[in-house]
């Protein structure tokens, strides 16, 4: 297994570009099962869970070319349904948490569907209740088979229906959307997630002859179509990447210029950073990062200690909250970050603490953060990436890190970010990829 190598106090200079949006990525993938039509899709991150998904539609017999670096045609028209209740399928989209999203547009348009039990990262319990129950309101049945390990769904006739969610959950929300767009009648969902990413899945599958209103709000009307045919469609970036270049430049004093953020899809990220102190110029479409000795996290206007908590869109995102964390470290002042959704996504800083961060963990889902204000440098340790996110809060970490530090099991980095090490090589970032 790999590891990164970083020696860390080096100041990084340039620009760089933000990859496709992951999350994005795994729902626009899946859709192209909707269609017997061609989908050409550009702007995919070149990442694992991605591409891990891709090769489980190559495996259902769906084509598959790849036109250019970021760039894959799709043809779903001669689908191999009976893989979907395969061991390999098991095993291999077992390992992917995205691969539950292809249950939508299973039963959409072939009727039934073979959910395993859901893998990524581990950060909690991540239930599939608003997966299920949004498809038994549409007319599908549901049993768990404990011999084979699937959830098994069948669905003969799909028909439109009022649905409020319990929580907006973003998958959930998706593959509803994707089920619903081809069942008889209108649906409604209330309560529904209404992030970048469903907007941009909303948006293909209307240029693909669905009817879809709503879109942005979390109140959306789907009238269901009885066919759908090809698109192309292009991804937006990433914007969690986007937030983890802004704290890295921060950490490391460094002057970085992100390119092309799409600025209007990334809500009040900005904004969160900048509480944390953090300068940055807006120049058209790109963010510039100035170097800063120090950064100052302000209070809220009573005085009282800033909270940095996650919450739905248009709140701000849980996917950044291990990157706000280790970003405060190094800032003056102190910060309660709150962790609501996932009861393990702070686990991870014990690593921190041995790097000589102060931080309390309250409990499961808060840490409270004291700044150090660079008075006193984090060291470098060795380490292991529990997932995504805070594998690359831990890398940011020990880019600002006085000496060597070794981050083990940097697959799960590999997931979600692209090329990591030599992106930031270009920017200066001494970091080498060892076996």
């Amino acid at each position: 297994m790999s590891s990164f190598e970083v020696i860390g106090g080096k100041k990084l200079k340039g620009e760089i570009i933000p990859q496709g949006a992951k999350n994005e990525a795994l729902q626009i993938i899946s859709a192209v099962l909707l269609t017997p039509e061609k989908i050409t899709v550009s702007n995919i991150p070149d990442i694992l869970d991605v591409n891990l998904l891709i090769e489980l539609l190559g495996e259902m017999n769906v084509k598959t070319e790849r036109t250019a670096k970021d760039t894959c045609t799709f043809q779903a028209n001669d689908v191999d349904i009976d893989f979907l209740h395969s061991e390999t399928y098991r095993k291999k989209s077992g390992r992917l948490r995205g691969s539950v999203m292809l249950a939508g547009p299973l039963l959409a348009r072939f009727r039934k569907a073979f959910i395993p039990k859901p893998g990524g990262d581990k950060i909690g319990r991540r239930r599939l209740d608003t997966h299920i129950i949004g498809f038994e309101k549409l007319g599908a049945t549901f049993d768990y088979n404990t011999q084979d390990g699937f959830f098994h769904l069948e669905a003969p006739r799909l028909q439109g229906t009022n649905l409020l969610m319990d929580e907006p959950s973003v998958t959930g929300t998706a593959n509803i959307i994707m089920a619903a767009s081809m069942a008889k009648g209108t649906t409604t969902i209330y309560n529904a997630a209404c992030e970048p990413y469903i907007q941009q899945l909303c948006k293909m599958l209307n240029s693909m002859g669905a009817r879809i209103s709503g879109i942005g709000s979390n109140l959306l009307i789907i009238e269901g179509v009885t066919y759908l045919k090809g698109t192309e469609h292009r991804m937006l970036p990433d914007m969690i990447e986007i937030g983890s270049f802004i704290g890295l430049a921060a950490m490391t004093q460094s002057e970085i210029t992100i390119k092309n953020v799409s600025l209007e899809n990334l809500g009040v990220i900005p904004d969160k950073f900048k509480q944390l102190g953090i300068q940055m110029e807006f120049l058209g479409d790109d963010i510039h990062i100035p170097e800063q000795e120090v950064y100052e996290i302000q209070n809220f206007l009573d005085g009282s200690v800033l909270t940095i908590y996650d919450h739905p869109w248009p709140g701000f995102t849980p996917d950044l909250l291990s990157i706000v964390l280790v970003v405060a470290t190094q800032a003056r002042g102190s910060v309660l970050v709150h962790q609501k959704m996932f009861e393990s996504r702070l686990f991870f800083v014990d690593k921190l603490i041995d790097m000589g961060a102060q931080i309390i963990l309250c409990d499961p889902h808060r840490a409270a953060v004291i700044g150090l204000a660079r008075e006193q440098k984090l060291r470098g340790i060795t380490m292991s990436s529990p997932d995504i996110r805070a594998g690359v809060a831990l890398l940011i970490a020990a880019l600002s890190a006085e000496g060597k530090s070794l981050i083990q099991n940097i697959d799960q980095i590999d997931r979600g970010y692209q090329y990591i090490d030599e992106r930031l090589k270009k920017l200066g970032a001494e970091i080498k990829r060892v076996q």
